[in-house]
């Protein structure tokens, strides 16, 4: 073995030596087009896997074997379906799909029952599967830029949920079910095609503070009308005086204030 070659082995046993210690994978934009066979070797090791920005097209059945992780990070790739052993990962607690081509999510999803986080915007979802509310942990959904028509009758058992983001999609309408979500605090529905919304949602969802529908066809004068009105204005109000007390810092947008008609 040359000189370069037995530093390169070396350099990739330290590379691994080093994952195994931390249980931290980060391959960000390593011109990956496969998943590395040396990741999955690690199996219980990994904690967090990070393989942002590559061209990873699959993701391979084994990834069911890295039992113990809990962050799995795959943003900006080119992947186009996720495996049914995707369901195995029991540990997972956030998962990042982003800006990927994913059409549909599989029925498994719903065994990742720790599962905190999922983000997986700018994707192209028609639609997610019933078992999403299984995920009773799920604090945080981001399904925004994808081609979603609806949102299932099921997201309203999704009872730790408190920030929902649906962004620029094609959604018409909610299912009555999203005034079951009590610890609501966030919904964004911007570009959307939203013509009506469940009549009671500011009465039931108490801890909603901010209920963005901008570009919609559904008006501020109905929003306005709706039960529950001057009590979400009274939550929404209190969040922005609470920001502006806390010298929260302005963009160039200014403060959420938390309707967005």
């Amino acid at each position: 073995m040359g000189s370069s070659e037995s530093k390169a082995a070396d350099s990739k046993a330290n590379r691994i030596a080093r994952w195994r210690s931390t249980g931290i994978v980060a391959l960000r934009e390593a011109k990956l087009k496969t998943f590395p066979d040396e990741v999955l070797d690690l199996d219980k090791s990994v904690r967090t896997l990070d393989l942002t920005q590559n061209k990873l097209v699959e993701i391979p059945m084994e990834i069911s074997e890295l039992v113990n992780m809990q962050r799995l990070i795959l943003a900006s790739n080119h992947i186009e379906q996720l495996p049914s052993t995707m369901g195995n990962l029991q540990s997972l607690k956030a998962m990042i799909l982003d800006g990927n081509r994913i059409t549909s999510l599989p029925d498994e999803l719903g065994e990742l029952v720790k599962l905190e986080k999922l983000s997986i915007s700018g994707n192209m979802l028609m639609s997610l599967p019933n078992t999403i509310g299984s995920l009773r942990n799920l604090a945080l959904l981001n399904v925004s830029n994808n081609k979603l028509k609806y949102l299932p009758e099921s997201i309203g058992i999704c009872s730790s949920l408190e920030e929902l983001q649906a962004n620029d999609n094609l959604i018409e309408e909610l299912p009555a079910s999203v005034c079951n979500l009590v610890q609501l605090k966030s919904l964004s529905l911007n570009n959307n095609k939203v013509n009506q919304i469940p009549p009671n949602i500011l009465k039931d969802c108490k801890a909603l503070q901010n209920f963005s529908l901008h570009d919609n066809p559904i008006s501020m004068s109905q929003f306005q009308q709706m039960d529950g009105f001057e009590e979400f204005e009274a939550r929404r109000k209190k969040k922005f005086d609470k920001q502006l007390d806390s010298n929260v810092m302005i963009g160039s947008k200014g403060l959420d204030e938390g309707v967005d008609l």
